[in-house]
């Protein structure tokens, strides 16, 4: 058979896995009963999972925990996290345990500004085009009075609409940089859909449009998330020195990108599970933040840390364009329990708990590495994948656990125990 195919979204699901299956799998039955076990046993929620994207032929399970222990603004929290690597739960809701005794975590929104932009090209005078657009610049808010209607009376809209010249970067090519406040909603559709509206209003014969598009990099929709002790309180013993040690990790993040790149992907692992928990766009925030660690034009580490006046203090600020409503936060299951496990916040709220979720997982890293180092309690964690890759049983887990508890765990260790324990 053919391993091309014309026509394959048309075909039906089960037709979609027997092409599949007589093309690509090495064992058809094996394969075939593999996606028939991730399937939903409701045809209705399968259904619905279907739907979300095209050409859906199972589905992929990511474990869906939760982090307890949270204390923000002096309100407690549970915070779910969608997440396949170990260790990234199990710190969270350590460093969550550990700051719920010393004042918690504090946060605030800075801004909520969210961006999009009309690209377009114009070969002609500035001055001339400058004047154009302050002529029709009303009329360009007045081109969006539809779809904007729903969401002025939520407290969102458009802010403002720039006229911007880029032709230093690239000849002949400008932009209108539009400015949002999208309320609860992440605003996707409604930021490209007054984008779109915008340029059609904007054309004529000599400026040609060649695109209109939300922009991931959100600057100015930025929140803060904070921790602060007493030296004394940091550690029970050598706490300055091990404060002073903390500080220095960061400050090397903030110097070398090969560091900072590792530092910053540890933030993500916490933030990224929460946005995945509910149901928000993982990719387009990593994509933000990473953007926004580089801004002065070298790659930084996105938190900071210092001692003043006897305090230890450690903070994020993260550009984090997120949603309570619409997309997939009110549609999947799992995605809408999260945010009731949240008590249902606002956008503004979910920003500050995310944030929140970030900083954990970094201060977990950075107190791991300069301390006891990461693989201790890293391969801790993650001797039952090995143990699973390997097929041990339950009895067989049980043992091997018990032999290598306090020992450093390593591929290679828990193949040589379980091993022995089979001759």
């Amino acid at each position: 058979m053919s391993k091309t195919i014309t026509g394959f979204s048309k075909l039906t699901k089960e037709e979609k896995i027997e092409w599949l299956a007589n093309n690509f799998f090495t064992d058809v039955n094996d394969g075939i009963k593999t996606l028939n076990q991730y399937n939903n046993q409701s045809e209705k929620l399968q259904q619905l999972h279907d739907e979300f994207i095209e050409n859906t032929i199972s589905n992929f399970y990511v474990p869906y925990a939760i982090a307890p222990n949270f204390i923000i603004n002096n309100k407690p929290y549970a915070i779910p996290m969608a997440i396949e690597e170990s260790s990234v739960v199990a710190a969270a809701s350590l460093v969550a345990k550990f700051w719920s005794t010393r004042g918690g975590f504090k946060t605030n929104v800075i801004s909520t500004i969210k961006v999009g932009q009309v690209h377009f090209m114009f070969d002609g005078e500035y001055e001339d085009l400058k004047k154009y657009f302050n002529q029709i610049k009303e009329q360009l808010f007045a081109a969006t009075k539809t779809i904007t209607e729903n969401m002025r009376k939520r407290g969102g809209g458009i802010l403002d609409i720039e006229l911007r010249n880029k032709t230093a970067d690239l000849e002949n090519y400008y932009q209108l940089h539009v400015t949002f406040e999208t309320a609860d909603s992440m605003g996707a559709n409604f930021i490209n859909s007054c984008l779109e509206a915008i340029a059609e209003a904007f054309k004529n014969d000599d400026i040609k449009i060649v695109m209109s598009i939300l922009s991931n990099y959100v600057p100015e929709c930025l929140v803060r998330a904070e921790v602060n002790c007493d030296i004394e309180d940091f550690f029970s013993e050598n706490a300055e020195y091990y404060a002073q040690k903390f500080i220095q990790a960061v400050e090397i993040a903030n110097v070398e990108p090969y560091r900072a790149v590792t530092h910053n992907k540890g933030i993500m692992n916490g933030i990224d599970a929460v946005v995945l928990a509910t149901g928000n766009d993982f990719r387009a925030v990593a994509a933000g933040a990473h953007a926004y660690a580089a801004r002065s034009g070298k790659y930084k580490s996105l938190t900071n840390a210092k001692i003043e006046n006897g305090k230890f203090y450690f903070w994020i600020e993260i550009p984090l364009s997120l949603g309570t409503v619409g997309g997939l936060t009110k549609l999947h299951p799992l995605a809408k329990l999260s945010l009731e496990i949240l008590q249902n916040p606002s956008a503004k709220e979910l920003m500050q708990i995310i944030a929140v979720a970030g900083l954990a997982q970094n201060f977990a890293a950075l107190k791991a590495l300069t301390t006891t180092g990461i693989q201790k309690g890293h391969m801790k964690m993650h001797l039952m994948n090995i143990l699973n890759q390997l097929e041990a049983n339950l009895h067989e887990k049980e043992i091997v656990t018990k032999q290598l508890d306090g020992k450093t765990v390593s591929h290679n260790t828990v193949a040589a125990a379980l091993h022995k324990l089979r001759t």
